[in-house]
């Protein structure tokens, strides 16, 4: 199929087109229209992951125009091992995420058209391979969050998007300064493939302010993906974005967009930084455990099960850094060593997919007990078990899912992370396993007070999770149990771009002088 990326980047804003043209009393239809899009949609990328050739790391199915040829700026789009998996899982997200709004009556045809455009946004970020291009979906992202928060969220609506609006917007100016200082440094040139290969080369040496070119620029760079992660101590706008956002757009901000933080920092800093690679990877590190530790006890302190649950998305963050923090151990490029780097980055992407999935079934099911009881008050509940036994049961799977038991895909994803990391930051690790403790008690203390004791009398009439509900969750927990099982699918589909990426950081590290 020609143009395969293009259609999926492009096929939501046929749909938006489809949605703004029809009539704004056919609600019914609106949905409809967007759950044919996003399925299409969903379709397409399936047939890309089956067509993608796992053992070629190198991008793929790569499209290129002349777009502002005065500046050197191309559309042009590609995929590979690190991109193809987040795709698919913005896809999916997108898709089911259609069904969890099927209750949206307010301003149903601005709401549906927003949710596609946020698509098409996240879409292009990961496909995109001009740095020009890849910014501007960046920032098509912000606008349709900001007011899918504002107009559709909680009480606290409109502080929450303001707030996740002004920690986004400062990120992006602080990335469009490294995007730009790139630029004009490195030949002006926006083609992320020419920059993987020629921005060691032309930094070398060069002091801005008396301090090397290649930490201005990663640090730019970083705090403006780190505020996507989100890592500590940037992390304070994540819990009120999530508590405000209506359900299927905490799905889509923890199952999707936490990952554009981490993908920015392997795509960009990992390929055109290397050095700063070797600088950073000991702070990384750090970061990681502040995220493991601070996340976990923050979510144990939490009275609010949304909010429990984003906080746990810090916690399983700090996992994916540690394993990203690994790939240093390839510098000796032999032996355990080697094998520490390919296990600890294999791991990181591993969980920002794996944490995808559990993460969205989670809000789901929040959403799911919130549209019946109307709050979300832990303690307000209580036996929930005997009125609702199936949601009880995938409630069990879930939190069991995120707290990383084995058979779950978790459980892999963060042992790789910590079996990558133990060489070179074997403290760290060692500090980092109390977060698993954590995760446990803050998970099993929810579950006892939700569904076992007393049944509240208030709650003794409420319905069983139904059918469409289960159609929204069900395909995550299958993937999940699937992975926890069999991850060799997975692991094939990524390890030969982790390898090409290990191999970037490794030979053209060392290259640059950080003074």
């Amino acid at each position: 199929m020609n143009h395969l990326l293009s259609w999926i980047i492009w096929l939501p804003v046929i749909g938006i087109v489809a949605v703004v043209i029809i009539p704004r009393d056919k609600g019914t239809l609106i949905k409809q229209v967007s759950a044919v899009v996003t399925g299409v949609q969903l379709v397409l990328t399936i047939y890309l992951w089956r067509i993608y050739d796992g053992s070629n790391g190198t991008f793929q199915f790569m499209e290129s125009a002349e777009w502002i040829p005065s500046f050197n700026i191309s559309y042009m789009l590609g995929v590979d091992g690190l991109s193809l998996p987040m795709v698919f899982l913005m896809a999916l997200l997108g898709f089911l995420g259609v069904f969890v709004s099927w209750n949206i009556n307010k301003a149903v045809k601005g709401y549906f058209a927003l949710f596609l455009l946020l698509n098409t946004g996240i879409m292009g970020v990961f496909l995109s391979l001009d740095f020009f291009l890849f910014y501007v979906f960046w920032e098509v992202m912000l606008l349709p969050m900001y007011f899918l928060i504002g107009m559709w969220g909680g009480p606290q609506r409109e502080y929450a998007a303001i707030k996740f609006f002004l920690y986004t917007l400062v990120g992006s100016v602080l990335m469009l300064i490294a995007i730009l200082a790139l630029y004009f440094t490195c030949g002006k040139t926006f083609d992320m493939l020419v920059l993987m290969e020629t921005a060691p080369i032309a930094l070398n040496g060069v002091l801005w302010w008396g301090m090397s070119a290649i930490k201005v620029i990663w640090t730019l760079l970083f705090i403006g993906f780190a505020i996507k992660v989100p890592v500590f101590p940037f992390h304070t706008w994540l819990p009120l974005a999530h508590v405000e956002a209506p359900t299927a757009v905490s799905v889509i901000l923890a199952g999707v967009l936490l990952k554009l933080g981490i993908y920015g920092i392997l795509r960009i800093n990992y390929t055109m930084l290397p050095d700063g690679v070797f600088w950073f990877a000991g702070a990384l590190a750090v970061l990681g455990l502040i995220n493991v530790i601070w996340g976990a006890m923050c979510a144990l302190a939490q009275t609010d099960l949304k909010k429990l649950v984003a906080y746990s998305s810090i916690n399983h963050m700090g996992y994916a850094l540690l394993g990203m923090a690994a790939v240093i151990a390839g510098s000796s490029m032999g032996g355990d060593n080697l094998l520490a780097a390919q296990a600890g980055l294999n791991g990181a992407v591993f969980q920002m997919f794996n944490h995808g999935t559990i993460s969205a079934m989670l809000f789901i099911l929040v959403g799911v007990i919130y549209d019946r009881a109307h709050h979300r008050d832990i303690d307000g509940f209580g036996g929930l078990a005997v009125k609702m036994p199936i949601y009880s049961g995938i409630v069990a799977l879930a939190f069991f899912a995120g707290l990383g038991l084995p058979g779950f895909s978790g459980f892999i994803s963060e042992a790789m992370c910590f079996i990558g990391a133990f060489p070179v930051f074997r403290t760290i690790v060692i500090i980092s396993t109390i977060g698993i403790l954590l995760n446990a008690a803050y998970f099993l203390w929810a579950f006892q007070r939700i569904f076992f004791g007393e049944l509240n009398e208030k709650y003794k009439d409420l319905p069983e999770i139904n059918r469409m509900e289960l159609f929204t969750v069900i395909p995550l927990a299958v993937i999940t149990l699937f992975l926890g099982i069999y991850p060799r699918p997975f692991l094939d589909l990524i390890s030969e771009t982790m390898n090409i990426l290990i191999d970037q950081v490794v030979s053209l590290g060392g290259l640059v002088n950080l003074m």
